[in-house]
C-alpha cells in the first residue's frame, strides 16, 4: 500500500500553552497539568525542576514546591487550538485535527504550491507564530503516525525512508503502556523488532489493538488521512440600489432571496429548520429575527416568512401590542441591535428604509427528501395549513395557535399540555411509573354522571378520609349502585382533589382512588362529603 506523504503540525506542551491563552496562567513559570492525579504536561521551567510526565501530584510538588498545578480541561485545549487550525487552513486546506495541539494535512498540495516540503513547513511555522504567537514544530513522513513522531523530533523524513526512521525508535513511541511493558519483558525494545514479528502471530497472541500497533511500527497507518472540511458559507445577502420602503417591493425581493438560499443549501445537500432574517437600514440600524419551523423550510416557506417579517417591519402591524413578541414557527425570536452602540434601538420597527437583507440558515440538517403519502404527495394540504397557522401567529403572537402534547400523569385530563404551534413537541415522562396511573387502553366506560358506590373495609364500615388524607381503613369490597359487592385486590390513593370540607366538626378531604377489582376490572372512584362515586370503569 502506497502511504501518503503527510505533514503533522505539533505544538509542544499544548495543555500548558492553552491554560496561558485561555486562563492567563504564566507558561514561563513551573506549571503542570494533571489528569487522574498524574502529570499530563509540564512547562519547560517545571521540567528543569525535575517534574516529568506520569508523576503523581504529591511527588511532582515534592520536586518543585512552587509548582502551579492545573486540572486537565480538553474543552479549554480545543478552544485555544482553534485559531491555530484556522491559521494552518489559511495556507493549506484539508486539515485533520488529531488532538488539541496537533493536526495533519496532506503534504503534496502545499509542497507543490510553495516549492517543496521544507519551504511549506517553514511557511506554516512562521504563519502560526505570526497569527497566534504560538511555537510549533512540523514533521513530514509517510503516514500520520510517522509524521507525528517526526514533528516531535522536528525532522523531515525523506521519501521512502520512513521505515528506517521508525526502526531505531523505542517501543514506547506506540503510546500503549500496557503493551510496551509486555513487549519489554519479552525482549522487544525497538519498533523494528516489533515490526519484524509475523502479523498473524501478533494478532493471535496480543489482540486487535496490538495488531494495529504492529502496523504502525512497520510504517503503515491504521487509516487514511481524514481532513476536516471548513463549513460552507450558506448566508445569502441582497443589497438594494434603491432602499425598500414598500411591502410589494419587499415581497418581490423576498422570493428571489429565498430561491437563492434554497439553491445554495441544495447544492450542499442540506436544508434548514430555522431561518435568521437580518435587515440593515440606510442609517445603519440592524434588525434580526429568527423563525423556527418544525420541518424543513422550502422555498415557499422561506419566502413567506421573509415577506411576513418585512411586512411587520415596514408597516409596524402588531395587533398583539407586544413589541418584543417572538414567534416560533413559527415563532420568531426578535433581537434588535446595531453595530454602532450609539444608535442601538429597542424598537422593532426600522427608523428608515431597508438597504440590505441577509438570510442566515440555522439548524442545518441533511436533506433526505419527503416521504410521499399513500394517496398522492404528502404535505400540500399540510403545508397550506401550516402557512395559515404561521400567519396567524405572525399577526397575533405565538400563543394564538396551540397544539396538544401527551404528558405523564394519572388522569386523562392531567396528561394534556398545550404548546405553541411550531415549538418542540416533546413528551415529558409519559413512561414514568406514575402511582395510580390509569391503565391502557383508554377507559372502556366513562359515566356522564358518576354512579353512587359503597367502598367498605374488612369490618364492613364505609372507608373515609381525614383532612390529612388518612384512611379509616383499607378498601376491601366495592358495590356499584345496586350491583353485587366485588372484592378489592389492589388500590392506589388517595389523591386530594380540592380543599377540605367539614363533617360533624371534623375536617375531611375530597379524594380520588383507583381500585383494582377481583373480576379483572378497575374503577376510578371519588370520595366526596362521605359519599363514594365511580367516574370510570376499565375492562
Amino acid at each position: 500500500m502506497v502511504m501518503l506523504r503527510t505533514i503533522v503540525v505539533w505544538c509542544p506542551d499544548w495543555p500548558v500553552i492553552a491554560a496561558e491563552i485561555v486562563d492567563g496562567y504564566p507558561a514561563g513559570e513551573p506549571v503542570a497539568v494533571l489528569h487522574a492525579n498524574r502529570v499530563l504536561a509540564t512547562s519547560p521551567a517545571a521540567r528543569a525542576e525535575g517534574v516529568r510526565r506520569g508523576l503523581r501530584k504529591r511527588e511532582a510538588q515534592g520536586r518543585c514546591p512552587h509548582l502551579i498545578v492545573l486540572e486537565h480541561d480538553p474543552g479549554r485545549d480545543m478552544r485555544a487550538f482553534e485559531p491555530v487550525l484556522a491559521a494552518v487552513e489559511e495556507l493549506a486546506p484539508g486539515v485533520e485535527t488529531l488532538r488539541p495541539g496537533a493536526c495533519a494535512l496532506a503534504a503534496r498540495g502545499p509542497a507543490r504550491y510553495y516549492g517543496g516540503e521544507a519551504v511549506a513547513a517553514e511557511r506554516i511555522v512562521e504563519h502560526i507564530a505570526q497569527r497566534c504567537d504560538v511555537e510549533a514544530q512540523v514533521g513530514v513522513a509517510e503516514g500520520t503516525f510517522a509524521a507525528g513522531l517526526a514533528a516531535r523530533a522536528g525532522v523531515l523524513v525523506p521519501p521512502g525512508e520512513t521505515a528506517a526512521f521508525l526502526a531505531d525508535l523505542s517501543i514506547t513511541a506506540l503510546g500503549r503502556p500496557a503493551l510496551t511493558d509486555l513487549l519489554r519483558r519479552l525482549g522487544i525494545h525497538t519498533l523494528a523488532e516489533f515490526a519484524a514479528l509475523p502479523a498473524p502471530d501478533v494478532l493471535a497472541r496480543f489482540g486487535f489493538d496490538a495488531a494495529l500497533a504492529h502496523r504502525l511500527a512497520g510504517g503503515n497507518d491504521e487509516r487514511p488521512l481524514a481532513p476536516r472540511r471548513p463549513p460552507p458559507d450558506l448566508d445569502v445577502t441582497e443589497t438594494f440600489d434603491e432602499p425598500v420602503e414598500r411591502v410589494d417591493a419587499a415581497a418581490f425581493a423576498a422570493r428571489a432571496l429565498a430561491e437563492r438560499l434554497h439553491e445554495r443549501l441544495g447544492a450542499h445537500g442540506l436544508a434548514c429548520t430555522r431561518l435568521g432574517i437580518e435587515a440593515t437600514t440606510v442609517t445603519g440600524q440592524e434588525l434580526l429575527r429568527t423563525w423556527r419551523h418544525d420541518g424543513l423550510l422550502s422555498v415557499a416557506a422561506i419566502a413567506d416568512r421573509l415577506r411576513w417579517q418585512l411586512d411587520g417591519w415596514l408597516t409596524g402591524n402588531r395587533k398583539s401590542g407586544n413589541t418584543s413578541n417572538t414567534s416560533t414557527n413559527n415563532t420568531s425570536t426578535s433581537n434588535t441591535s446595531n453595530s454602532n452602540s450609539n444608535n442601538t434601538s429597542n424598537n422593532t420597527r426600522p427608523n428608515s428604509a431597508i438597504a440590505r437583507l441577509r438570510l442566515i440558515p440555522e439548524g442545518i440538517v441533511e436533506h433526505l427528501g419527503l416521504q410521499p403519502g399513500l394517496w398522492g404527495e404528502a404535505g400540500d394540504e399540510r403545508d397550506r395549513a401550516h402557512r395559515a397557522l404561521t400567519r396567524v401567529q405572525g399577526l397575533l403572537g405565538p400563543d394564538a395557535v396551540l397544539t396538544a402534547v401527551l404528558d405523564g400523569g394519572r388522569a386523562d385530563s392531567s396528561r394534556i399540555r398545550l404548546v405553541a404551534f411550531g415549538d418542540e413537541r416533546v413528551a415529558q415522562g409519559t413512561e414514568a411509573p406514575w402511582p395510580g396511573r390509569l391503565p391502557a387502553p383508554s377507559p372502556a366506560t366513562v359515566y356522564p354522571e358518576p354512579l353512587p358506590a359503597d367502598v367498605l373495609d374488612r369490618d364492613g364500615r364505609t372507608v373515609r378520609v381525614s383532612g390529612r388524607l388518612e384512611l379509616s381503613g383499607a378498601p376491601a369490597t366495592v358495590r356499584i349502585g345496586d350491583g353485587q359487592p366485588v372484592g378489592v385486590v389492589a388500590w392506589a390513593g388517595p389523591w386530594p382533589v380540592d380543599e377540605r370540607w367539614w363533617d360533624g366538626g371534623e375536617a375531611r378531604r375530597r379524594a380520588r382512588f383507583q381500585l383494582q377489582l377481583a373480576d379483572d376490572q378497575a374503577i376510578l372512584a371519588v370520595l366526596e362529603e362521605g359519599t363514594w362515586h365511580v367516574e370510570a370503569l376499565y375492562d
